[in-house]
């Protein structure tokens, strides 16, 4: 009884309980028992809430939650003629990847979400993996497309945005003819698959279904982050991938306009923001840093006061960064510890960032986390360990059959970190990524914290790399500040780590590069920095 009266007070504070007429909630109940439970099931409950308040504003206009609905059924009806198992969509943030994904989702049909810098290969791998005979993506991505389905000459294609229309089928063309019309109820249960974000080998597939999660997940969300009814949200994150996906589903259920563009820009955010009084603000980690590094004349065009919430996850802030948004914006950013194979785990809030900029946050409600060491004994707070899960959240596999490593109904995340006397986690790299140099124990971040400390120093990625002599060394790859181009050397650098490090700690190489490779979730690509220099 405790815990759904903490559901409804949590819901009824974010307004997705709120006063309205007794046959709105019949027809919102109407309408999902049509398009069924899924994962995407509040795309159709918006469309009778609020149906004539903008769904989805793009590149291409507005559409209302009723017109999106309708165009979503249309769409729904022209794949059930196709009969797919699995559509896979490779569409940029705009109406058509949102209008793809809920079709095939309220068809049954599985749906695969492609990472838009793919290269056919890897396309190719995945699609043959995942049997995917239905391929909606942007005419951008074309080239690639052919390459990956060369071997596959019997699977549709369906562009999702046309500059050019080839004669290939388009989103648009169908949903046209098919206007009006509502898809057969399906019989079958859609999968979402995810891919994991990993900078090496090929992504594997993480199924989510519509119970992964469930109320408890979306409690510890609202929670902890300031998400209201109604209210619009700038999506920035790439939405194929987990993050900006579970922010895509959040703001369909409560029913908050969507605010998108094709591709991230940072002055063009801000202007969004401002444009559209939007409260909240998804984004990965790196659009902090681009907005930031805006020239001060043009950030100070917008004043962003319509934000309460700035939300990211994917990879870790600069706290740096941190700092100087909320100081210019507000203290208004959420970061968020999560994981495609357990959804949310932690979240900082404005409060846990302004006493530790570095933090991942306090585990989500219904989550424990466990911080383990090789035996799987727990470790004293302020000690490193492996991190393990455990929450309702949890996936339901690989598509491969594999998991992950399992200890006592915990799941191992991957990740090494530490818990400190407050609760808060922090995360300090991969547990594929510690560096044993002449039998020393070195995490990357330690190094990469004090390299970035330098007023010379944008960023910096350390890595192991081998070495006859010590196994492995470490290697550093800098980006300059503006600021200290002129003035930074790898001999200050070395000198910067030897004054706050032990000696084993200094790196033996040091790179200073314009930028760092990074993937389209603004992860750092790793593997590409090694050999440079």
């Amino acid at each position: 009884m405790a815990d759904q009266l903490g559901l409804l007070t949590t819901l009824w504070r974010a307004r997705l309980i709120a006063p309205m007429r007794p046959d709105r909630y019949l027809r919102m109940g109407a309408a999902v028992r049509r398009a069924g439970i899924t994962a995407t099931i509040g795309f159709a409950a918006a469309a009778q809430r609020c149906p004539d308040r903008p769904g989805i504003i793009d590149e291409c206009g507005t559409l209302t939650w009723k017109q999106l609905d309708e165009r979503i059924d249309a769409l729904g009806v022209a794949l059930q003629e196709l009969n797919p198992k699995t559509v896979a969509v490779m569409c940029r943030n705009h109406r058509g990847f949102v209008e793809a994904l809920v079709a095939a989702n309220r068809i049954g049909a599985d749906v695969l979400l492609l990472n838009t810098s793919f290269a056919g290969p890897a396309m190719a791998e995945v699609i043959d993996r995942e049997g995917a005979d239905v391929v909606i993506y942007d005419q951008e991505f074309g080239g690639t497309v052919d390459r990956a389905l060369q071997n596959a000459p019997d699977a549709v294609r369906i562009l999702g945005w046309a500059d050019d229309p080839d004669g290939t089928p388009t989103l648009d063309a169908l949903i046209d003819a098919h206007l009006g019309q509502r898809p057969a109820p399906s019989s079958r249960k859609s999968d979402i698959i995810l891919l994991t974000s990993g900078t090496t080998g090929t992504p594997k597939g993480a199924k989510r279904s519509a119970g992964s999660g469930g109320a408890g997940d979306l409690k510890a969300v609202l929670d902890r982050t300031p998400w209201r009814a109604e209210e619009p949200i700038v999506i920035a994150a790439p939405m194929f991938h987990a993050w900006g996906f579970s922010q895509l589903l959040f703001a369909g259920l409560l029913a908050c306009t969507i605010v998108t563009r094709r591709k991230f820009d940072p002055e063009a955010t801000l202007e969004l923001i401002d444009r559209h009084r939007a409260t909240g603000l998804a984004v990965v980690p790196v659009m902090f840093d681009r907005i930031m590094e805006l020239p001060a004349d043009v950030r100070k065009r917008y004043s962003g006061k319509t934000l309460r919430f700035a939300t990211a996850s994917g990879s870790r802030m600069r706290p740096d960064v941190v700092t100087s948004f909320m100081d210019e914006f507000g203290d208004v950013i959420y970061n968020n510890y999560n994981a495609t194979e357990a959804g949310m785990i932690a979240t900082a809030t404005p409060a846990d960032l302004r006493a530790a900029p570095d933090t991942a946050g306090r585990p989500a409600d219904g989550t424990e986390i466990r911080i383990l060491d090789g035996d799987h004994r727990e470790v004293p707070a302020g000690e490193v360990g492996q991190i393990f899960v455990r929450s309702g959240t949890l996936f339901d596999g690989y598509t491969s059959g594999a998991t992950k490593d399992f200890h006592d109904g915990f799941m191992a995340s991957g990740d090494m970190g530490y818990l400190d006397e407050a609760g808060r986690l922090f995360v300090v790299g991969r547990d594929d990524e510690m560096i044993v140099s002449g039998g020393e124990n070195v995490y990357p971040i330690e190094v990469e914290k004090v390299l970035a400390d330098h007023p010379g120093v944008a960023e910096a990625v350390v890595l192991g790399v081998d070495d006859e002599q010590y196994g492995q060394r470490l290697a550093a790859y800098v980006v300059p500040a503006t600021a200290g181009t002129a003035t930074v050397t790898v001999d200050d650098l070395k000198q910067h780590v030897r004054d706050n490090l032990a000696n084993y700690k200094v790196p033996r190489d040091i790179t200073i590069l314009p930028e760092l490779p990074r993937g389209s979730t603004g992860k750092i690509l790793r593997n590409e920095l090694r050999g440079q220099g």
